[in-house]
């Protein structure tokens, strides 16, 4: 590990997600001293089954199994859960935002300027996925090709997707950000669990991490919680902030499946590549490849073991849906939450549409996979545990992450948390230049 002094950094960000990474890399551009602790490993993006299980699914670390027994995934890497993600870019809901004092307007046009924003372009549009856009307009759905995270001039037709990371770079990830802030001198140290962090006179100045088995602390003016919807209320739990990890949401999904014999799936299928938010429903639809391990996984979990080796002619689309707030987490991070009626309603509203879909593809043999939950949020809301400058009853601890989202969500947010993560290293650049100027 490496050696760190207190007292010698001007922020401490503690995790790589959307949001960490981005207040550390706007930090470190412009030239105050940061320390990024990651409780996840670094290193190369190999893009294998083993580092996905390593970072993804690691069971009560990376992947959490619910009360209710949904299965929950969250990345555990530098980069966060942004190294696995399937690169959709949705809307962010400014109006929410606005009504809470959060004005995220300019900071998404410099991202928009920045990143490689950008529906796919026609040929990267799979036969598979081609298909399943068609029938759904045929039907009189609103699906269309959606925004992506990703650098379509790097793209290959014989690229894989980066399901399990992309070792191509073509899908982007928080990752280059974390690498552009080491780039401007911060320094991140991997394999650091931060369990708290130390507040003296309601006002924080620094935090306790585990490395190694180990404990260490160290100390700086300004302290950065992002280890997302989880990870972040058990650290401002520890460090005395009680109400965190309540009336969360986990978007909760489920694919619906059928077998189309006269199209095959192909090595480079792009998922979530077209789809429609049914806004009004309160669920979103999109085609939905996955690798073949999953799909293995996916059938055996709901007994259709027949279809185990269909794998390139299984079309499939996710229904993903706005929950209701609810539910607690556990002192030792578990999910205690359940869908409720009207969660359960959307579900079978989405899969009765998919199933439409589907059939005007001309899909046999339907059926629907097992609830999943994706991106756990507003488990630091702002306006209730935080304010709208992020930060927490204590001075000068902040929160830029999924959890300060403070309504029910529903759709991947890495466009909001990146808008978050920018104002917030803005707020804080003035706040420690007008510091130093008094």
């Amino acid at each position: 590990m490496q050696a760190v002094d207190s007292g010698t950094f001007d922020a401490i960000v503690v995790g790589t997600g959307p949001g960490g990474a981005t207040v550390a890399r706007d930090l470190s551009r412009s030239g105050k001293k940061v320390l990024i602790l990651e409780w996840g490993p670094g290193g190369p993006i190999r893009g294998n089954l083993a580092q996905y299980a390593r970072e993804l699914m690691v069971p009560g670390k990376s992947l959490l199994i619910t009360n209710r027994m949904l299965g929950l995934v969250r990345g555990i890497t530098t980069g966060g859960s942004s190294v696995f993600y399937y690169g959709t870019c949705f809307p962010v809901p400014l109006a929410m935002f606005a009504s809470r004092g959060v004005d995220l307007a300019g900071d998404i046009e410099e991202i928009r300027r920045e990143l490689p924003i950008a529906r796919l372009r026609d040929e990267m549009i799979t036969p598979m996925a081609g298909r399943l856009m068609e029938s759904a307009q045929r039907l009189g759905f609103n699906w269309q090709k959606l925004e992506k995270f990703m650098f379509q001039d790097r793209w290959k037709p014989e690229y894989r997707f980066g399901y399990y990371g992309d070792p191509n770079g073509v899908k982007w990830s928080a990752r280059m950000h974390a690498d552009d802030a080491v780039a401007h001198g911060a320094v991140l140290i991997n394999g650091a669990k931060v369990t708290r962090v130390i507040v003296e006179n309601g006002t924080a100045t620094g935090v306790e991490y585990l490395s190694k088995g180990e404990k260490h602390t160290v100390s700086a003016p300004v302290v950065v919680i992002s280890a997302g919807g989880i990870g972040s209320p058990l650290i401002l739990r520890s460090s005395g902030i009680a109400e965190a990890g309540y009336d969360f949401f986990f978007d909760p999904l489920i694919t619906v499946c059928g077998t189309i014999k006269d199209v095959a799936l192909r090595n480079n299928e792009i998922p979530m590549s077209a789809g429609v938010l049914m806004k009004d429903e309160g669920y979103v639809m999109t085609d939905m490849a996955i690798p073949p391990s999953n799909h293995l996984v996916f059938t055996a979990q709901v007994m259709r073991l027949t279809k185990l080796l269909a794998f390139r002619h299984t079309a499939r689309i996710m229904v993903k849906v706005k929950d209701t707030p609810s539910g607690r987490l556990t002192e030792r991070g578990g999910v205690r939450k359940k869908l409720s009626g009207a969660d359960l309603d959307k579900l079978l509203h989405g899969y009765a549409n998919a199933r439409r879909i589907l059939r005007e593809a001309g899909a046999t043999d339907i059926y629907k996979t097992w609830y999943l939950a994706a991106h756990p949020g507003g488990t630091v809301k702002i306006g209730q545990l935080v304010d709208a400058d992020l930060q927490t009853q204590y001075r000068n601890l902040y929160v830029c992450d999924c959890s300060v989202i403070p309504e029910a969500w529903g759709l991947p947010p890495v466009m909001t948390v990146l808008a978050l993560g920018r104002r917030l290293a803005r707020h804080l650049g003035a706040q420690q230049t007008s510091a130093a100027a008094a």
